[in-house]
């Protein structure tokens, strides 16, 4: 059983990169992505239109990892991923499961 949920966000720009990374780590297991906006984020990464508007362009990405999993997934994004404005956070998962 899974005990955290790994939310990474990060800019259209890494997302087939990190994609596949995540498909070659998680194995079976199903992740989720989703377009969304970023809010906040640092304004050097930020065309000049987002920065009038406030928000980026982002993926939205949430992994379902054991303790163990979520330390090696993150050693391995911070090796591959730093510098490209890849954020995440890990928040404990309650419970889960699949309705049968």
């Amino acid at each position: 059983m899974a005990d955290f949920c790994l939310t990474l966000i990060c800019p259209p720009t890494v997302e087939e990169k990190l994609l596949d990374v995540l498909l070659a780590q998680a194995g079976g297991e199903v992740f989720t992505s989703t377009p969304t906006h970023s809010h906040g984020s640092g304004q050097q990464r930020l065309s000049a239109t987002e920065q009038v508007m406030g928000r980026s362009r982002a993926i939205q990405i949430n992994v379902l990892l054991t303790n163990e999993e979520l330390g090696q997934l993150r050693d391995l994004l911070q090796r591959d991923f730093a510098g490209t404005g890849v954020r995440y956070w890990a928040t404990p998962l309650a419970f889960e499961g699949e309705f049968a």
